[in-house]
């Protein structure tokens, strides 16, 4: 690829960070700036946050020339203070949600609401029950509520060892926080539920480990995201890919709570009649809460039943009773560790296709269908030539990004991005059985070649995705 770099932001720690950072004994590669957040604040400002050598800062930038907007601000609750720590941020009616760790232990945790007209307001402090040393990895705006998506130590099921649960977790774009007794500063609508994707066996092959999850998008009418999962580390390595409707997690969420009655008793569901009225978790206007016209009038017993009661009973589980894609256990790092769909691919924007990304660099695309999943194919497309390479990479895929009017996929290691095209017809060049069997949406045969059809095309071409049916074909 050929590009050339117009602009380059350059933001270096500040000396009583770096200093700090020594005093601390953190090794020297440690104490830089790395950058955490970058997120479009709007269309002529950025949004970029630091490690600042453990001292987390953030700062507003111009788009176009990339000069600082002000003064930075503190990264606290914005960014980790560490870079292996992951972390989530996004805004929503310029209101910045992010999910991070404040503290050097990590024993701090939080969901943290800043920036914008709204009360800031956070999980509470040091409460398993709200967040257990969570390892965030997207967050969404939707409707009247964002979603953030993590993995945790479940509290629910404890043992010798600690048992890691995917969850996702809701909270009200318009809360505003409790009242000076219960949840002043921190979430009155916050509830969690786990994640369950698994393979139908005897006993069920969970997936426990949340590795990416695409935005919201729409399939046949349904709105959903899709998500990519691995097994736990000591058990057999296998990845998978599954899809969850927020029509079912909302559902969850209205649901049945559940609680621990004592800390050695089992977690078991509340009881309807020891459920407050009006119910929590609704926001505040509407549903059980319609009464009550901000988060701050909600009664007491309410908010304190919110503040020990985050957890629901029932699981999200995922729309299909299979995974849409199984990566088996042939190799641990070949991992599954981003995804990206396109909902609308093929020339007539009607078919749904997966890129899901491995721990060392391999790429599958898959086609969606209402009988199951189609690999079309897979590839290696980690480039040796133009990346560094180093053992601690391993060509680790850290983020994927589709774009359309350029027909690629936009895929991010550590120290590259590479472009790959979304249909691969140039590979089946003048073979036109290749071609049909394909059955990739993005290539079909015409002018004798096999071409990447454009949405809308007037060309007339040959597809079969339904069967890749080759019969009369010649070999080729």
């Amino acid at each position: 690829m050929n590009h050339e770099l117009g602009m380059s932001l350059v933001w270096n720690p500040s000396e009583d960070a770096e200093e700090k950072c020594r005093i601390y004994g953190q090794q020297e590669e440690e104490c830089n700036n790395f950058i955490k957040v970058l997120l479009r604040r709007n269309e002529d400002t950025l949004f970029i946050c630091g490690t600042n050598a453990f001292s987390p800062s953030c700062g507003h930038y111009q788009v176009d020339s990339l000069e600082l907007k002000g003064d930075y601000i503190s990264g606290a609750g914005r960014c980790p203070r560490d870079r292996k720590d992951g972390n989530i941020a996004l805004f929503a009616d310029d209101n910045l949600y992010s999910g991070t760790v404040t503290d050097f232990q990590g024993s701090d945790p939080i969901i943290y609401r800043s920036l914008g007209d709204l009360p800031n307001l956070r999980t509470v402090k040091y409460d398993s029950r709200w967040l257990k040393e969570p390892h965030f990895v997207h967050a969404v705006d939707y409707g009247d509520y964002i979603y953030f998506f993590f993995g945790e130590i479940s509290v629910e099921y404890y043992g010798v060892e600690k048992v890691i649960l995917p969850r996702v977790a809701r909270i009200c774009k318009d809360d505003r926080g409790g009242n000076q007794e219960f949840l002043e500063k921190e979430w009155t609508s916050f509830l969690k539920a786990r994640l369950v994707c698994a393979f139908p066996a005897d006993p069920p092959l969970f997936f426990n480990h949340l590795e990416s999850v695409t935005d919201v998008v729409n399939v046949n009418g349904q709105d959903m995201v899709f998500a990519v999962f691995t097994t736990p580390k000591h058990s057999i390595p296998t990845s998978a890919c599954c899809a969850f409707a927020l029509d079912d997690i909302d559902k969850v969420f209205t649901g049945r709570f559940k609680q621990q009655r004592t800390p050695v008793s089992l977690w078991t569901p509340v009881p309807d009649n020891e459920v407050p009225t009006p119910r929590p978790g609704s926001c505040a206007g509407s549903g059980s809460l319609e009464g009550y016209a901000s988060s701050t009038s909600i009664p007491s017993d309410t908010l304190a039943f919110s503040r020990t009661h985050t957890l629901m009973d029932e699981s999200v589980k995922a729309v299909s009773r299979h995974p849409l894609f199984l990566r088996t256990p042939f190799m641990a790092e070949e991992a599954v560790v981003k995804i990206a769909v396109d909902t609308a691919a093929g020339p007539n924007e009607d078919h749904t296709v997966l890129f899901i990304g491995s721990e060392r660099g391999r790429l599958s695309k898959v086609l969606l269908r209402k009988e199951g999943s189609v690999l079309l194919e897979e590839m290696y497309i980690y480039n040796y030539l133009t990346c560094p390479h180093s053992e601690a990479t391993r060509n680790r895929i850290i983020d994927m990004k589709v774009d359309k009017p350029n027909k690629v996929l936009y895929v991010a290691f550590a120290h590259c991005v590479i472009k790959v095209p979304l249909g691969g017809c140039e590979r089946h060049g003048p073979c036109k059985k290749a071609c049909i069997r394909s059955r990739d949406p993005y290539c079909g045969w015409a002018n004798e070649a096999c071409i990447h059809l454009v949405p809308g095309t007037l060309v007339d071409y040959e597809q079969d995705i339904e069967h890749g049916n080759t019969d009369g074909l010649e070999d080729c």
